[in-house]
């Protein structure tokens, strides 16, 4: 069993910046492939970005490319998501997830465990 918890949201003007960080707790997630999604008032969750279990790759969804980055340390058991230039759109409630694979995936059903979410707000 794995357990994540995110942190780091929070209420930010648009353009600003957040970091998201997703601790894991109950097994290593150094095996897992690690992802972020986000679902919005009234959508379905998306896909935001993914990192293997070793760091060498990466995916992002195209509405954050060149903004958002993802990293993990897995020395901590832990995943980031850096949030720059932060649009109104992004506003969500942001997800961890964790898929048992080598494989990088986008899909929100290929993920094994999730964490409860926490809240990114960016006002206009």
């Amino acid at each position: 069993q794995v357990q994540l918890v995110e942190s780091g949201g929070g209420l930010v003007q648009a353009g600003g910046s957040l970091r998201l960080s997703c601790a894991a707790s109950g097994r290593a997630v150094t095996s897992y492939a690690m992802g972020w999604f986000r679902q919005a008032p009234g959508k379905e969750r998306e896909f935001v970005s993914a990192i293997s279990s070793r760091g060498g790759n990466t995916v992002y969804a195209d509405s954050v490319k060149g903004r958002f980055t993802i990293s993990r340390d897995n020395a901590k058991n832990t995943v980031y998501l850096q949030m720059n230039s932060l649009k109104p759109e992004d506003t969500a409630v942001y997800y961890c997830a964790a898929d048992l694979t080598i494989v990088v995936r986008t899909t929100a059903p290929s993920y094994d465990y999730w964490g409860q979410g926490t809240q990114v707000t960016v006002s206009s």
